[in-house]
Order: C-alpha cells, then structure tokens, then sequence
C-alpha cells in the first residue's frame, strides 16, 4: 500500500470517454489527459496544512500536475493538495 506524506494525495485517473458527443471516436493519441481522479489515499498534512480532501473524493487536478507511479500494476498519481482544483459532487 502506498501511503501518501504531509500534504500530499494519492489519485487513480479516471480514463475519459473514448467517444465525442456527436459520436466522434478518438484515438489514443487524440485523447487529452484525463483531470478527473478518484482518490484513493490521503497524507495527514502538515502543521500548517489541513487536509479537506478525503479518500474516496472525486477531484479534478491540475492538467500537467503530480508524480505517475506503478504500483502493483496499477497507474497512481502522487499529487499535492494545492493541484487539486475542485472536489465533484
């Protein structure tokens, strides 16, 4: 298990859809990367720093933000809490 440090959170991308609305299919190189994340740990943050993010929050994050690592054959993201942009409810 991966357990995130200080202010920072642990992501899982959520792929985005792979079809326009007027039915465009797009290929893997058309795609952007996806900005909507599950997350799936969070640090205990810093005297400063109070975490408002919790596990298990949909969260939209910067677009070039965070640190890719594979882990048990799955993609996780390692950002900081200040590049998560918006929770969605």
């Amino acid at each position: 298990m991966i357990k995130p440090l200080a202010d920072r959170v642990l992501i899982k991308m959520i792929e985005g859809e792979e079809t326009t609305k007027s039915g465009i299919i797009l290929s893997s190189g058309s795609k952007e990367k996806p900005q909507v994340a599950e997350v799936i740990s969070v640090g205990p943050g810093t005297e400063k720093i109070k975490m408002y993010i919790k596990e298990g929050d949909k969260v939209i994050i910067n677009k070039y933000s965070g640190t890719e690592v594979k882990y048990e054959d799955t993609e996780y993201t390692i950002v900081k809490q200040d590049d998560i942009l918006a929770i969605v409810e």
